[in-house]
């Protein structure tokens, strides 16, 4: 007696559920926020084509996750660190923008791509109003290896040049460009470079773009202009933002110093000079009710 072959099922392969990626996390380091004592976390997450992404969030709860850094997949590994404690150290940190889906799932920084010429050069020197001197320089770290970073000279002869930030370099020229294109040109030339480390460079130019602080030079111009052609004062600007203060009988008037430190023609408090940076919201807060004009308008 013949019996019939039991049907062939076909075989299908059993797939694990990808583990979340988000759970595969490095912690780079922790502080402790001012005024609110919080204590927040700086971690590495994976990020598209192996990218990694640095995270500032709040430390046990993963709450108000902030993008630091965008690190490409052919960067060290030890650039992550490097860093993390530049972005402690600063004391503009916490001003970066709230993580997105586009940065899990976008590249890491938009560079010259193949054999595309970038518009600057990255040896392109800088000079502010005062004589000072800025240059993209390699520069020795600890190791062996050396680190492209933004310098500063007095643009005397002989005299040594410092290490600053990008954000320095931005807030020392009142201005975003040439800089960012050079910083661009710089990590796009060296990113393949044997012993150079393009990764403090990056995360300075991804958190400037991501920062909420910005330039107020644009702001401050406008606020001279109507105040120049006489449409406006101080006083009723600042009282129109909301910041008024009385006398002894009671007469209101505009707090003009607190407008005039958010534009930057006076300096905070201890300090000697004004500064050129002004956070978005303020900004725009002066922009619309002060002015009555698009923030956009103002930005430079």
């Amino acid at each position: 007696m013949s019996t019939a072959a039991a049907p062939q099922l076909p075989v299908r392969a059993v797939t694990r559920p990808p583990k979340d990626q988000a759970q595969i996390c490095a912690r780079l380091g922790r502080y402790r926020e001012r005024p609110s004592g919080a204590v927040r976390e700086i971690v590495s997450l994976p990020g598209s084509g192996d990218s990694r992404l640095l995270v500032d969030r709040l430390a046990g709860t993963r709450a108000d996750a902030r993008l630091v850094a965008h690190l490409a997949a052919d960067e060290p590994s030890a650039n992550a660190r490097i860093v993390a404690d530049m972005y402690i150290a600063d004391p503009n940190r916490g001003s970066c923008r709230r993580v997105s889906v586009e940065d899990r799932l976008g590249p890491p920084l938009a560079e010259p791509a193949g054999d595309e010429t970038p518009a600057v050069s990255w040896e392109a020197a800088l000079r502010d109003a005062a004589g000072a001197i800025y240059r993209v320089r390699k520069l020795p770290t600890a190791g062996s290896a050396l680190e492209l970073r933004w310098t500063r000279s007095p643009g005397i002869d002989g005299e040594p040049s410092e290490p600053i930030t990008l954000r320095d370099v931005v807030g020392g020229l009142e201005n975003y460009e040439p800089a960012r294109a050079i910083t661009a040109a710089a990590i796009a030339h060296h990113r393949r470079e044997p012993g150079v480390s393009t990764g403090a460079l990056r995360g300075e130019f991804v958190r400037l773009g991501a920062s909420r602080i910005l330039l107020n030079r644009r702001l401050r111009e406008a606020v001279d202009e109507r105040v120049g052609r006489g449409e406006l004062t101080l006083s009723e600007i600042a009282i129109r933002c909301g910041r008024v203060k009385r006398d002894g009988r009671g007469n209101v008037s505009g707090e003009t110093s607190w407008l005039g430190r958010r534009i930057g023609q006076l300096p905070e408090g201890g300090k000697t000079t004004p500064t050129p940076w002004v956070h978005s919201d303020v900004l725009a807060r002066i922009a619309r009710r002060g002015l009555g004009l698009c923030p956009g308008e103002v930005e430079v």
